[in-house]
């Protein structure tokens, strides 16, 4: 070879080096984003594929999740700055508010627009009708929760009066509901997943309704930040929900039994066949949205439900608490980027 070509071909691989280096330092160097959940479910499975399938490493993301149960924790958690992000319900960012926070917490991306529990009897019921609930005990969740609200919510648009017509018990913790159905307490309960598949095939319990099919589409589970955090951190939050979406976006369009597969690790004590049948429940009543905009229609139907549960402190005007430009920014591109994701033989690192 020549000294001339020797020299051109080795500029040329010093040049794919610096461009190959260049193309990666997002992943080499990954900025970490606490994320705080208010509890382990498949209802989230969007997240856990995020974070098992590299969509946030990919974004040059390193997600540091960790599970607050109940939405007071979790609230308290990313106000004390214990969290950069909190996946909870919606609700709690308008009690912050109406308690005159100084920094309020804005929700900037849906992830899921059902309610995501449902109702199981202690006994098989073959023909189920929501009648049968009058006069039983009802092992609720906490007073002022989403579960709660929407679960209300439900029962008085099927004719029952939820604090007159049941035993209502909502002063149980969050965390240990399941654990006092499962020692004998009440007749019916209210899960999510996978709980409530857990219990039906051990033979604690069967399901016989969906509150998220009975309550139709609501905001029920959102990411929200500090509005302090989202107005110096809109990129990375902008990379966060592109993740999301990506993993969205593949839940909706894969097995149920491929998801579950992927989810696993986050479930180790739950067989990948009770994983596929939940996740397979939350597909079918759209639970999983890919849509991850938080529309106005849905925030009032939320402070509807919250009024009619007599939950709601005061009307927070929908630009107050929401802020869609992170999401549509995000997501403008959203087909094209998730095709390159889908790529076979697709680089490391993002176009």
């Amino acid at each position: 070879m020549k000294k001339g070509l020797k020299i051109s071909f080795s500029l040329l691989m010093t040049a794919i080096l610096i461009f190959s280096l260049g193309a990666c330092s997002k992943t080499d160097s990954l900025k970490k984003v606490r994320v705080a959940e208010v509890t382990r479910s498949v209802f989230y499975t969007p997240q856990y594929v995020a974070i098992e399938k590299g969509f946030f490493k990919d974004e040059g993301l390193d997600i540091d999740l960790k599970t607050t149960a109940g939405g007071d924790k979790t609230m308290t958690t990313l106000l004390s700055d214990g969290a950069d992000v909190a996946l909870v319900g919606s609700e709690t960012s308008i009690y912050v508010y109406a308690q005159g926070a100084e920094d309020p917490v804005i929700n900037f991306a849906q992830l899921t627009r059902t309610d995501g529990t449902f109702l199981v009897s202690r006994e098989k019921k073959e023909n189920f009708s929501w009648d049968q609930l009058k006069g039983s005990t009802f092992l609720g969740q906490r007073k002022g929760g989403m579960p709660q609200m929407v679960g209300e919510f439900v029962l008085k648009d099927k004719g029952i009066e939820p604090h007159k017509d049941l035993k209502l018990i909502q002063n149980i913790d969050f965390a240990n509901v399941a654990n006092a159905f499962a020692s004998g307490t009440g007749d019916y309960v209210q899960l999510f997943e996978p709980t409530a598949s857990v219990f039906e095939k051990e033979g604690k319990g069967h399901i016989v309704a969906s509150f998220g099919k009975e309550s139709g589409s609501v905001p029920y589970t959102d990411y929200m930040a500090k509005e302090s955090f989202l107005k110096k951190n809109k990129d990375t939050l902008e990379k966060f929900v592109r993740a999301i979406y990506k993993a969205a976006k593949w839940v909706e369009e894969n097995d149920p039994k491929e998801v579950a597969e992927v989810v696993q690790p986050f479930f180790e004590d739950v067989d990948v066949e009770i994983l596929a049948s939940s996740i397979e429940r939350y597909q079918k009543q759209g639970s999983f949205g890919t849509d991850l905009i938080l529309n106005e229609e849905g925030w009032n139907h939320l402070q509807d439900i919250m009024e009619e549960a007599g939950e709601l402190p005061k009307r927070v005007d929908y630009k107050t608490l929401v802020n869609t430009s992170i999401a549509e920014k995000a997501l403008q591109n959203n087909k094209e980027v998730f095709l390159y994701y889908e790529l076979p033989n697709r680089r490391k690192c993002p176009p």
